[in-house]
Formats: structure tokens, C-alpha cells, sequence
């Protein structure tokens, strides 16, 4: 039996597997536009995909309890080897659009079992310190998103298939389920949902503190999956633009996706001093002002300057992500902790949609350098959201 800190560790690394199938079109999107003869708009709509089918995922998993209901570790491996399946389905030469866009869905699906499901599982071993064992899951979280711009690179510099990227990442996903099935047992804080309560996923947001949290960060959402979806059109666009500039793409998209993974775990400890609440906020704060300065940045013809800016904006927009799970668990009620996780993370994926499709139809008409400044609202709008004043509802 492992104690405590062993399972922290199999989750972490759990998570890390089986995220990886999050951006695994993504590490491979010039490959899926060649040889299936996709247009160019196809990168945002499959990335959307993956995020409706998750948001659709988690309505269901929210709507009947399913986190709080059954043994979370279970639910985590079933929906990992589903979305191992519909992963590595890709690489099929019979694919066209449509089925690439259902496969892309339907893994988006089974991520709803293991994203929040994860946390859930976290929270169910952690009563305290919670935000700095959700920092280093989410950054597993985000070590999984950009590693498959890191089996891109690798795949080039050897000369390897495209499709070993697909292979690799949905290996991964099933080994991670596995781990969790047999070394993770149901945690010591965790609360069953004897009964179904159909009510408890909007029950949750009747508690202000609650709401704050949730609030704050679906404008952090607005942000972030749209941001990691184009960093390699603002590379490739510089690129463009400095000729003389950046050789290696995928390399670099992994390093400034990936080093958020740094900034959630260090996120977690800081906010042990400062906050969580504070943490968060001065996190949304930074990644706003990135968004402002991102033209300025992107016309001036030093590269160092330009990597070195995006590699610090992909530091502060995911390191308040764990710290918003942090409160947002902190304030619902352990009967209903999966649930509460699982409805705020739908909903604000399903902002992403939203934004991923609004940058995806603008890049049409506006220049590269002008879009990720339209992400500013979401960190605005999840700093009203965090720090507005709520009256306490009347009712139970």
C-alpha cells in the first residue's frame, strides 16, 4: 500500500499520461492537414472538438455524480483507455475530416474522466496543503499538453513517423490508467454521494466564495487553451516575419507551453504565504498584461526577447489554474467535491470554444501579431469576477 506522498506521485504521473492526449492532434496538425488534405481552419475546429467533447463529457459525469458516486480511480482508468482507443484511431488512412473531428470529440470526452476526476482524487488525500498537491497535478497536466510538441521534435530530428507521436501518447494513456487502477484506492477524506442528488451541480454555486472562485476562473479560460493552440501560429508567423529567426517550432512550443508546468508547482508553495486567493489574482494579472504587450513584442526583430516574453506569458497563464481548483474545492461541500470540479470545468471549456473559434475566424483578417491581444477580456473579467462583493444568498 502506498502512503500518502506515493500516491500523490502515481497520481501526478498518472496525469501527466493521460493529458498527453489533449494536444496530441495539435503536435501533429501539419501532418493531419497534408496527408488528409484538411484546410488550414481545421486547427481550430479539431481543437474545439476535443473541447466540446470534454465540456459535453463532464455535464454528463457532473449531471449524474458519477466522481462522487463511484470509485473515482475507476472511472479515471475506464475513460483512460477509451481515450487511449480513440487517440490512436487517428493514425487510420481511411480518416477524413468528419471521423477526425469524432475521434478528437470522443477523446475530449474521456478527458472528463481524467482531468477533473484527478483532482477530485487529490483532494480526496489532501485536506490540507490541497493547493500545492493540485500544483504539481495540474503542472502534470501541463507537461502532458505540450508533450506531444516534444515527440513532434523528436519524430523530425530521427526521421520517425508522425503517427509514433499518436502511438506513443495513447501507450501512455493506458499505462496511466493502469497505475491509478491498482495503486490508488479510494482516499481517506473522500465522502460518497449515497443518494443522487440531480440538483447538487448548480447547488454548488449558492455558496459566494464558491461563485468568486468560479468566476475567476472561467475568465482564465478564456485565456489559456487558446493561447497553447496558436503558440505555434505566432512562432511560425515570426518566423515570417525574421526569416533568420527560430528553427525548431515544435521544440520551442513545448518549452513555452511546458514551462507552466514550473510555474504551478512554485504557484502552490507561494500561495502558501500570500494566499491562494492572491496568488491567483497577481498570476491573472501578469497574463493579462502579456496580452496587452504581445503586438510590441511580436514587431520587434529581437528573437531572444520574443521566446523569452512567450515562455514567461506561458508561466503566468496557467499558474493560477491549480489555485482556482484550490478554492473552488476549498468551498463546495466534500459530498459534492467531484461534482463542483466537473460543472466549472465544463463550463469553462466551454468558453474556450468560444474563444478558440474567435482567434481561429480572426487570423483571416487581422495580422498575427494582433491576435492573442484579443484574449485581454478574460483576465480582466476574472479579476472583477474573483474580487467582487457578493451578498449572501437568502436561501439554503
Amino acid at each position: 500500500m502506498l502512503n500518502s506522498r506515493g500516491v500523490l506521485i502515481t497520481i501526478i504521473f498518472a496525469q501527466f499520461c493521460c493529458t498527453s492526449l489533449w494536444f496530441a492532434g495539435n503536435g501533429v496538425m501539419d501532418n493531419l492537414l497534408l496527408n488528409f488534405k484538411l484546410d488550414p481552419a481545421a486547427l481550430g475546429h479539431l481543437t474545439s472538438a476535443v473541447q466540446f467533447g470534454f465540456i459535453l463529457g463532464t455535464l454528463c459525469f457532473a449531471f449524474l455524480g458519477v466522481a462522487d458516486r463511484y470509485s473515482p480511480s475507476k472511472v479515471f482508468f475506464y475513460s483512460a483507455i477509451f481515450g487511449a482507443f480513440f487517440n490512436l484511431s487517428m493514425i487510420w488512412e481511411g480518416n477524413v475530416a468528419g471521423s477526425l473531428l469524432l475521434l478528437r470529440f470522443l477523446t475530449g470526452f474521456s478527458l472528463a474522466g481524467i482531468y477533473p476526476v484527478g483532482m477530485k482524487i487529490a483532494s480526496d488525500y489532501h485536506r490540507e496543503g490541497l493547493g500545492v498537491s493540485l500544483g504539481f497535478l495540474v503542472g502534470a497536466l501541463v507537461l502532458g499538453t505540450a508533450f506531444p510538441h516534444l515527440l513532434k521534435t523528436l519524430t523530425m530530428s530521427e526521421n520517425i513517423p508522425w503517427k509514433v507521436v499518436l502511438m506513443t501518447t495513447s501507450t501512455l494513456a493506458a499505462l496511466g490508467g493502469f497505475l491509478m487502477l491498482f495503486l490508488v484506492p479510494n482516499g481517506p477524506f473522500r465522502t460518497a454521494m449515497i443518494k443522487k442528488d440531480f440538483s447538487a451541480f448548480y447547488k454548488v454555486f449558492k455558496v459566494p466564495e464558491f461563485r468568486s472562485a468560479a468566476f475567476g476562473y472561467f475568465g482564465h479560460m478564456w485565456e489559456l487553451y487558446t493561447f497553447w493552440a496558436f503558440v505555434p501560429v505566432i512562432l511560425k508567423s515570426y518566423q515570417l516575419l525574421n526569416p533568420d529567426s527560430i528553427s525548431n517550432i515544435p521544440l520551442l512550443s513545448f518549452l513555452i507551453i511546458g514551462s507552466g508546468g514550473i510555474s504551478c508547482v512554485v504557484g502552490g508553495y507561494i500561495s502558501r504565504k500570500r494566499g491562494t486567493k492572491r496568488t491567483a489574482a497577481v498570476a491573472l494579472f501578469l497574463s493579462g498584461v502579456c496580452c496587452l504587450l504581445s503586438p510590441l513584442i511580436f514587431f520587434q526583430s529581437s528573437e531572444i526577447l520574443f521566446i523569452f516574453f512567450l515562455i514567461f506569458w506561458g508561466m503566468v497563464v496557467v499558474a493560477d489554474s491549480p489555485l482556482f481548483s484550490t478554492l473552488i474545492a476549498n468551498n463546495a461541500s466534500p459530498a459534492a467535491r467531484g461534482t463542483a470540479l466537473t460543472i466549472v470545468n465544463s463550463i469553462g471549456f466551454a468558453i474556450t470554444i468560444f474563444s478558440i473559434q474567435l482567434i481561429n475566424f480572426l487570423q483571416e483578417v487581422l495580422e498575427p501579431a494582433f491576435l492573442l491581444v484579443l484574449l485581454v477580456p478574460g483576465p480582466i473579467i476574472g479579476l472583477v469576477g474573483l474580487y467582487k462583493k457578493r451578498r449572501r444568498p437568502v436561501f439554503t
